[in-house]
């Protein structure tokens, strides 16, 4: 039998061993902790650096409308960049950086069709350019983990983290990019801010979300940084191949449609022309089938936009079309004889100071999309009317204008001369101030849609 004492000696040694186990147990499982923490450290210091590059755009007025994101791009920015949705036809914009720096910014080009849009933008307080995002060296790859930067839902100089999920996917047929598919929350505000990696290298410019809502569900879409930057250079250099709007409506020969004409399911079916454009000039007329470019076959839908793309190296691209069970060849020209304006996609800053538009003088309430009931409430409200963008909705009581009440009679007769400010009483019985300008100019945030609301098979070039 042991002694009292080295029954204590062997709990002591017990205790020490199981001790000393637990502390390398605890080192063991500290040690991957403490690795991961110094990886992020690096990763968190590139993404506030890419932060200070992400700019907020407002419009340039006195209604000073949030419009949404930009970057500053390139080692020595000279330019910001962002979406040709978010500026719209504005010439100029305001700039806001995450330190609450201003400027007014010149936009010198957009590319309306691949929704590009570049911004000159000043040195920073030193007089030297400012450091803003290059692309990265290699293209992002499925799986690679990636940060949304810029102000969703107006909410500035937000981060939110993804994976790339798709790499190549042609969102819009008409249109010859291929996006990156990430699910980095995006919501509107965020179009036009940059996506980049945990290196802070800048992977795409998030453009749009996914059709069907307006809101994040979890599929956004990116241009591709190599892509960017191609395009950019384009505009500033003014090398970029104008993309050719023909006038032209056509939709996929897919299964149903081929079944129905006897054919394979490939290439595009005229639906119709625009009269005085490109499609109608080269003779193409409702019934066609366009089965190839200069000889490559349209295999799928997309494929048009990429290959009309890649001829217009020349003036003309040669357009193999089935008319009346017979193949024969049209001669597309990227250019009327007499309009060549018209076969321009892209939209450089020209401003013509003698074509002035005439102003309207006042509105009344109806004139801009909004009947009200005989209680004085919104009936009815226009898509796309003024009175939609300032926040108007169905079932809200204009109470005051400009601080006098009104019933619904003086509404009726009420003539609007200028940006007013209306009181309004939602239907829960909350009230709130709106701003109605219908001569502030551009419209308010909204999805990128399709090209026909009626018949979304419908693509038009």
């Amino acid at each position: 039998m042991l002694s009292k004492t080295d029954t204590r000696r062997a709990s002591r040694k017990g205790l020490w061993h199981r001790l000393t186990m637990a502390a390398l147990l605890g080192l063991m499982l500290a040690l991957p902790a403490a690795r991961s923490a110094l990886a992020e450290a690096p990763a968190a210091a590139a993404l506030d650096s890419a932060m200070d590059t992400v700019l907020t755009v407002r419009s340039a007025d006195a209604s000073d409308r949030f419009l949404g994101s930009a970057f500053l791009w390139g080692e020595e920015a000279e330019v910001a960049v962002t979406n040709a949705h978010v500026v719209g036809e504005a010439e100029e914009v305001r700039l806001v950086d995450r330190h609450g720096n201003e400027e007014t910014g010149l936009v010198i080009a957009r590319d309306t069709l691949r929704d590009v849009a570049v911004i000159s933008v000043g040195p920073g307080k030193d007089g030297k350019p400012r450091r803003g995002l290059v692309p990265a060296a290699d293209p992002a790859g499925l799986g690679l983990e990636v940060f949304a930067l810029g102000a969703p839902l107006g909410v500035e100089f937000t981060l939110t983290e993804g994976l790339i999920s798709a790499e190549a996917r042609q969102v819009d047929i008409a249109v010859p990019i291929l996006m990156l598919q990430h699910d980095a929350a995006v919501n509107p505000g965020s179009s036009g801010g940059p996506l980049v990696d945990a290196a802070g290298r800048l992977v795409g410019m998030n453009s749009q979300i996914a059709d069907g809502s307006r809101m994040f569900v979890g599929i956004a879409y990116a241009i591709p940084a190599g892509d960017l930057d191609r395009i950019v250079t384009g505009l500033i250099e003014e090398t970029l191949a104008p993309f050719p709007q023909l006038g032209l409506k056509a939709r996929p020969v897919d299964r149903k449609v081929g079944a129905m004409l006897g054919l394979d399911p490939q290439g595009l079916l005229v639906d119709g022309t625009v009269k005085g454009g490109l499609a109608e000039a080269a003779g193409l007329k409702a019934g066609d089938v366009i089965l190839a470019v200069n000889g490559a076959e349209i295999a799928r839908p997309g494929d048009f936009a990429f290959l009309l793309e890649a001829a217009q190296g020349g003036e003309t691209a040669a357009l193999t079309v089935l008319r009346d069970g017979t193949e024969q060849e049209i001669a597309l020209a990227f250019a009327l004889p007499e309009a060549e304006e018209t076969a321009i996609g892209i939209k450089l800053r020209d401003f013509d100071a003698k074509a002035q538009p005439e102003r309207v003088a006042s509105y009344r309430l109806a004139a801009l999309g909004v009947i009200l009931g005989e209680d004085g409430r919104v009936k009815e409200i226009t898509e796309n009317s003024p009175g939609l963008f300032a926040g108007l909705g169905r079932g809200d009581r204009i109470l005051a204008v400009n601080g006098v009440e009104m019933d619904a009679a003086a509404l009726e007769a009420l003539e609007l001369t200028e940006a007013t400010m209306l009181l309004v009483q939602a239907p829960d019985g909350s009230t709130r101030h709106i701003f109605l300008d219908p001569w502030g100019g551009a419209e308010g945030v909204r999805p990128v849609g399709g090209a026909n609301v009626l018949d979304p098979s419908v693509i038009v070039f």
